[in-house]
């Protein structure tokens, strides 16, 4: 088989290089992590294509909560989608969902066609689905090339059955990627169960900020886990870990 693949959730340009520092293949551009990510500027987008040799895939979600969209939202995502197109990304990552928890095929046909030939990606919308195997066979019809998912559980950890239940349903008609939570901590349980290819993670650090004066008067982030005085980037260190754990099995085969 090919090596494992490993992509990288970057939150900023600088994750980006950080993750190809330590040895990543890929990396899902995106801002407002705190939300589960959402479309980063055209200028970020800009800039990683112009700093990174890796591939760069790039969320298109034009708010944080549910992945049930207006008519404006929805005209925002293909019109996010021609942009970066237009920038030579590898690929952008979407997904849209019916009120009812299914994939809505119609919408998710527009916006592949306007996406090719770039890479597809349906992204964690999947975990939102009321029913998984139906979505996968959905997500294949429409033409996507791979599916991020938990395994319909807050982490890949927990969804690991799961996930495996779905990559063996896939078989070679899609690529399925666990992401949420996924650490050198636990890639080798996660791997032993679902035999998935691809793992995607963000293995970031706090890096602190430039600020001498330091205000505590008030708090900017509504969420602990982001730092008011410093950012949140991946750590090259931790992904050329994950990399070396990937490749003992890989070389086992």
């Amino acid at each position: 088989m090919d090596s494992f693949k490993i992509e990288i959730c970057a939150n900023s340009v600088e994750s980006g290089i950080q993750a190809e520092i330590g040895g990543a293949d890929r990396i899902e551009l995106c801002e407002n992590l705190a939300e589960g990510g959402t479309t980063p500027s055209i200028g970020m987008i800009q800039s990683a294509l112009e700093n990174l040799k890796i591939l760069v895939n790039v969320i298109v979600r034009p708010r944080g909560g549910d992945f049930c969209y207006s008519d404006i939202e929805f005209e925002i995502m293909k019109n996010d989608i021609i942009a970066i197109k237009k920038l030579n990304a590898n690929g952008v990552v979407i997904g849209i969902l019916t009120p009812e928890g299914n994939v809505d095929i119609m919408r998710c046909i527009d916006l592949v066609e306007v996406a090719k030939p770039m890479e597809v990606v349906f992204h964690r919308a999947f975990d939102r689905t009321q029913d998984p195997f139906k979505a996968l066979e959905d997500i294949i019809n429409i033409g996507f090339d791979r599916i991020l998912t938990s395994g319909l559980q807050p982490t890949a950890l927990l969804g690991k059955n799961l996930i495996a239940e779905i990559i063996a349903k896939a078989g070679d008609r899609i690529s399925i990627m666990p992401g949420s939570g996924v650490t050198e901590d636990n890639i080798a349980e996660i791997y032993e169960t679902s035999k998935a290819k691809e793992f995607h993670m963000s293995l970031r650090k706090v890096v602190d900020g430039q600020m001498i004066y330091r205000s505590n008067k008030l708090k900017l982030s509504s969420s602990s886990e982001f730092p008011e005085f410093g950012t949140l980037v991946t750590e090259a260190a931790r992904v050329k870990k994950v990399r070396e754990i990937l490749n003992q099995f890989y070389n086992a085969k």
